[in-house]
């Protein structure tokens, strides 16, 4: 029979974070999508380490004489066009296109916070001229944008084609954070900061961005994988990265005349960013659905 002078510890409050995150642990999906997604970063952040695990491991060491051979021993990818390790070569591409996806990200998501947060906190005519002014750039569209800007470059490099991709890829974005911000913005914290005196800046960083920030969380989660997707698009076309970068878009557009005589030469890139884009999509997908109290 229990004590009933012990001593009761009442349990630990609920919250839609601690919920959400029970839920993440508990789905081999994300998982899944999470192992993929650290392993790529590693490439990324290390890619002489794991270029090196066969062969020299150096992407730019090239024998013509090996142009477009298959898998050999210290190989395993086979060569390129130009007789250079295909496994190295997909390696170091890792780096280009997740910096591009997380840095568009992050600079997206930065114009949104500011925009957004402005527009739905104060209203009025500043929330109509950004309205305008997000019409107008959704108004462009992205793959005529993104040659237009882009060919104003003389040289395409990693940090160009990551500004031509901020320019048009903010816009949903601070739509998102406007509808957050206007639908926090007159809860009762907020109204009671207001009337202590907080000042606005005060009150946006304090009460209404940490509240209304998840929703961008999300989308940014989804983002980074339609970023990379789009880079590699971009550099295929021939109007992204160029030589001498190194990129899974650039081996792609290498391999396209190629294809049906040494397909190695697609298959491997394609892979990677495939499994790559997969990744981050189902991740967002799952952080999403976990933070979503009507599907619980």
């Amino acid at each position: 029979m229990a004590d009933p002078t012990a001593e009761i510890v009442p349990d630990r409050p609920a919250s839609l974070a601690g919920d959400a995150l029970r839920d993440l642990r508990r789905s081999p999906v994300f998982l899944l999508a999470c192992a993929v997604i650290v392993g790529m970063v590693a490439l990324a952040v290390a890619p002489a380490l794991f270029a090196g695990l066969f062969g020299h491991g150096d992407p730019r060491a090239c024998d013509l004489s090996q142009s477009n051979l298959g898998s050999t021993s210290g190989h395993p990818f086979g060569f390129d066009q130009q007789g250079c390790d295909l496994y190295a070569n997909v390696i170091y591409g890792a780096r280009p296109s997740i910096v591009i996806g997380v840095a568009t990200t992050a600079g997206a998501a930065l114009v949104a916070l500011v925009l957004g947060t402005l527009a739905g906190y104060y209203g009025g005519r500043l929330d109509t001229l950004i309205a305008r002014l997000t019409d107008v750039f959704f108004g462009l569209p992205f793959l005529v944008g993104a040659i237009v800007i882009l060919n104003t470059f003389a040289e395409r490099t990693l940090w160009t084609v990551t500004l031509a991709l901020v320019a048009l890829g903010w816009m949903t974005m601070t739509r998102l954070v406007r509808s957050s911000v206007l639908a926090v913005r007159e809860q009762d914290y907020v109204i009671a900061a207001r009337a202590l005196g907080a000042s606005d800046l005060r009150i946006m960083r304090r009460h209404v961005l940490p509240n209304a920030v998840a929703p961008l969380i999300v989308l940014a989660t989804l983002t980074v994988g339609y970023v990379i997707a789009a880079e590699a698009t971009l550099t295929f076309l021939g109007v992204g990265l160029q030589l001498p970068s190194i990129s899974w878009g650039l081996l792609l557009s290498e391999a396209q005349t190629s294809f049906e005589d040494h397909p190695h030469l697609l298959i491997f890139p394609g892979a990677f960013l495939s499994a790559t884009v997969l990744s981050f999509i189902v991740l967002g997908d799952a952080v999403r659905d976990a933070l979503d109290p009507r599907l619980r």
